[in-house]
Protein backbone atom coordinates (compact mmCIF):
# COMPACT_ATOMS: atom_id res chain seq x y z
CA UNK A 1 0.00 0.00 0.00
CA UNK A 2 1.34 3.34 -0.69
CA UNK A 3 1.71 5.41 2.42
CA UNK A 4 2.94 8.97 0.67
CA UNK A 5 4.36 10.41 -2.68
CA UNK A 6 6.53 12.83 -3.31
CA UNK A 7 8.32 14.81 -5.95
CA UNK A 8 10.57 17.34 -6.31
CA UNK A 9 11.79 19.27 -9.91
CA UNK A 10 14.58 21.67 -9.47
CA UNK A 11 16.11 24.09 -12.03
CA UNK A 12 19.88 23.45 -12.83
CA UNK A 13 20.73 27.20 -12.80
CA UNK A 14 19.55 27.46 -9.79
CA UNK A 15 22.12 24.60 -8.61
CA UNK A 16 24.44 26.38 -10.46
CA UNK A 17 24.36 29.66 -8.94
CA UNK A 18 25.13 28.54 -5.71
CA UNK A 19 27.90 26.36 -6.96
CA UNK A 20 29.23 29.51 -8.17
CA UNK A 21 28.94 30.97 -5.33
CA UNK A 22 28.80 28.89 -2.33
CA UNK A 23 30.39 25.40 -4.07
CA UNK A 24 32.32 24.05 -0.60
CA UNK A 25 29.91 25.18 2.06
CA UNK A 26 26.91 24.12 -0.32
CA UNK A 27 28.55 20.50 -0.86
CA UNK A 28 29.57 20.37 2.67
CA UNK A 29 26.33 21.03 4.43
CA UNK A 30 23.87 19.08 1.82
CA UNK A 31 25.57 16.12 1.09
CA UNK A 32 27.66 12.57 1.91
CA UNK A 33 30.79 12.01 1.09
CA UNK A 34 29.56 8.97 -1.07
CA UNK A 35 27.41 11.16 -3.03
CA UNK A 36 30.22 13.95 -3.16
CA UNK A 37 32.74 10.93 -4.71
CA UNK A 38 29.97 9.90 -7.40
CA UNK A 39 28.93 13.21 -8.79
CA UNK A 40 32.41 14.33 -9.06
CA UNK A 41 33.33 11.05 -11.27
CA UNK A 42 30.68 12.84 -13.85
CA UNK A 43 32.21 14.76 -16.01
CA UNK A 44 29.74 17.73 -15.14
CA UNK A 45 28.74 17.20 -11.69
CA UNK A 46 26.05 19.46 -11.30
CA UNK A 47 23.09 17.60 -12.88
CA UNK A 48 23.83 14.95 -10.71
CA UNK A 49 24.04 17.03 -7.59
CA UNK A 50 20.92 18.52 -8.28
CA UNK A 51 19.00 15.00 -8.20
CA UNK A 52 20.28 14.23 -5.59
CA UNK A 53 18.97 17.27 -3.37
CA UNK A 54 16.01 17.01 -5.21
CA UNK A 55 15.95 13.02 -3.99
CA UNK A 56 16.43 14.84 -0.36
CA UNK A 57 13.56 17.35 -0.76
CA UNK A 58 11.18 14.65 -2.25
CA UNK A 59 11.21 12.56 0.42
CA UNK A 60 11.09 15.58 2.96
CA UNK A 61 7.53 15.74 1.30
CA UNK A 62 6.68 12.09 2.35
CA UNK A 63 8.20 12.22 5.42
CA UNK A 64 6.25 13.99 8.69
CA UNK A 65 9.19 15.03 10.86
CA UNK A 66 12.05 17.40 9.42
CA UNK A 67 15.55 16.03 9.45
CA UNK A 68 18.86 17.03 8.51
CA UNK A 69 20.49 17.02 4.57
CA UNK A 70 22.78 14.41 5.45
CA UNK A 71 20.34 11.95 6.90
CA UNK A 72 19.20 11.14 3.78
CA UNK A 73 21.38 10.26 0.78
CA UNK A 74 21.20 8.69 -2.51
CA UNK A 75 23.51 5.47 -2.83
CA UNK A 76 24.54 3.80 -6.27
CA UNK A 77 25.70 0.58 -5.12
CA UNK A 78 23.36 -1.18 -7.41
CA UNK A 79 22.65 -0.01 -10.94
CA UNK A 80 19.65 2.13 -10.04
CA UNK A 81 19.66 4.47 -7.39
CA UNK A 82 18.30 4.31 -4.01
CA UNK A 83 17.42 6.14 -0.79
CA UNK A 84 20.03 5.47 2.33
CA UNK A 85 18.90 6.84 5.98
CA UNK A 86 20.28 7.71 9.25
CA UNK A 87 20.19 5.17 11.79
CA UNK A 88 17.00 7.09 13.32
CA UNK A 89 15.14 7.32 9.89
CA UNK A 90 15.91 3.10 9.26
CA UNK A 91 14.57 2.36 12.60
CA UNK A 92 11.24 4.06 12.09
CA UNK A 93 10.77 2.69 8.28
CA UNK A 94 11.78 -0.71 9.56
CA UNK A 95 9.24 -0.48 12.58
CA UNK A 96 6.77 0.53 10.24
CA UNK A 97 7.57 -2.25 7.56
CA UNK A 98 7.84 0.96 5.25
CA UNK A 99 10.51 1.23 1.96
CA UNK A 100 11.36 4.48 -0.03
CA UNK A 101 11.47 3.80 -3.85
CA UNK A 102 13.18 6.49 -5.40
CA UNK A 103 13.44 7.70 -9.73
CA UNK A 104 15.60 10.55 -10.47
CA UNK A 105 16.21 12.31 -13.89
CA UNK A 106 17.76 15.12 -15.23
CA UNK A 107 17.76 17.37 -18.72
CA UNK A 108 19.75 20.26 -19.86
CA UNK A 109 17.50 22.45 -17.27
CA UNK A 110 16.05 20.76 -14.77
CA UNK A 111 16.32 17.66 -12.61
CA UNK A 112 13.46 15.89 -10.64
CA UNK A 113 13.40 12.84 -8.04
CA UNK A 114 10.05 10.69 -6.95
CA UNK A 115 9.71 8.82 -3.56
CA UNK A 116 7.03 6.78 -3.40
CA UNK A 117 7.02 5.87 0.54
CA UNK A 118 5.29 2.38 0.84
CA UNK A 119 3.81 -0.09 2.89
CA UNK A 120 5.49 -3.77 2.86
CA UNK A 121 2.09 -4.92 5.20
CA UNK A 122 -0.92 -5.68 3.29
CA UNK A 123 -3.66 -2.83 5.60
Amino acid sequence: MIIAVGIDIIELERIEKVWNRYRNRFIERHFTQEEIDYVFSKSNPLPSLAARFAAKEAFQKCWRESYGWKEVWVSRTSRKPELCFSERIQEELDAKSWVAHLSLSHSKEYAVAIVVLESKVNA
